[in-house]
């Protein structure tokens, strides 16, 4: 779709960059000239998917673990990257979910969502803009949200409380920043499958019992998202040949949003043993994970 040299002479920082769309994001950036940054917690996850999209494009991959809860990692990371040469541009990707009835939430289960995706986002972009703004230099910020910031999402509050801010943000900075060089967008999915999404947003066999709210047939274009459809905007979103494209928040969903909402409203109909299930199945996952980062 695009020449193979698009982004030669730019540097993307990707946070959440070693699995799932953060991973086909760099991917397609490395693979179009661009050097590429990526962030995540888990240091050999990163370093497994650095080796295997420098072996698949060619192109330079940097991995660091940093925890984007911390925003003194995440300054000191920042720094690390512009002390080799600034970025050019910024994906927010990196973020956390789960389903869950809102009354049963817990402070501390709010703040498992919003310290990545509300504060995580905020931390990431000022590190990068400030660096920018000192040096000035220009920048484009890249934030992936989803379609709940137009209509909200039931039993994904946190979530989509936070992807809301993130999209105001992108809007604010668009202006606020505009006159010092620096565009700000979003990219709000619809369902692009990825395996640890999928297994908490919608494990068996709620999404049988739901109708699989995710499912393809409640999508105009009957089937889901390709990664590459995604990194395709994202490459074009980062181009030099986009450079009047500042402030919009683009809905990438195959019409989803606009036919049924793209939330989660189907929950509704599960019961109190439904959710008692759902809360066994993510708490498995979540064990598995933290077993598989460990060992």
């Amino acid at each position: 779709m695009f020449r193979t040299d698009l982004l030669k002479g730019h540097k993307i920082l990707v946070t959440g960059g070693g699995t799932g769309l953060g991973r086909s994001m760099a991917e397609g950036y490395a693979a179009h000239g661009a050097e590429v940054v990526i962030w995540g917690r888990r240091g050999p996850v990163l370093e497994e998917t650095a080796a295997e999209l420098r072996e698949a494009t060619g192109g330079s991959i940097t991995p660091m673990a940093v925890d984007i809860r911390n925003a003194g990692a995440i300054d000191e990371a920042m720094q690390e990257i512009f002390d080799h040469g600034p970025l050019t541009g910024l994906v927010n990707n990196a973020a956390g979910n789960f389903i869950s009835r809102t009354e049963d939430l817990s402070a501390n289960a709010f703040n498992a969502v919003a310290s990545i995706v509300a504060h995580g986002t905020f931390n990431t972009t000022v590190a990068a803009g400030k660096r920018w703004i000192a040096g000035g230099h220009k920048g484009s910020i890249l934030s992936i949200v989803t379609t709940w910031v137009w209509t909200g999402s039931p039993f994904t509050v946190p979530s989509a409380m936070s992807k809301a801010g993130v999209a105001a943000m992108t809007q604010s900075l668009a202006v606020e920043w505009g006159p010092k060089g620096i565009r700000a967008n979003a990219i709000a999915p619809g369902p692009f499958p990825t395996k640890g999404a999928w297994e908490r947003l919608m494990p068996e066999p709620m999404a049988t019992k739901t109708g699989n709210v995710t499912g393809s047939d409640m999508i105009p274009l009957r089937r889901v998202g390709e990664h590459s459809e995604l990194a395709n905007l994202a490459i074009f979103l980062m181009a030099d040949e986009c450079q009047y494209l500042t402030g919009e928040v683009i809905a990438l969903d195959g019409g989803q949003w606009l036919a049924t909402g793209g939330n989660f409203h189907a929950l509704t109909r599960l019961d109190d043993e439904d959710w008692a299930q759902i809360g066994e199945t993510i708490r498995a996952t979540n064990s598995k994970d933290r077993e598989q980062r460990t060992a």
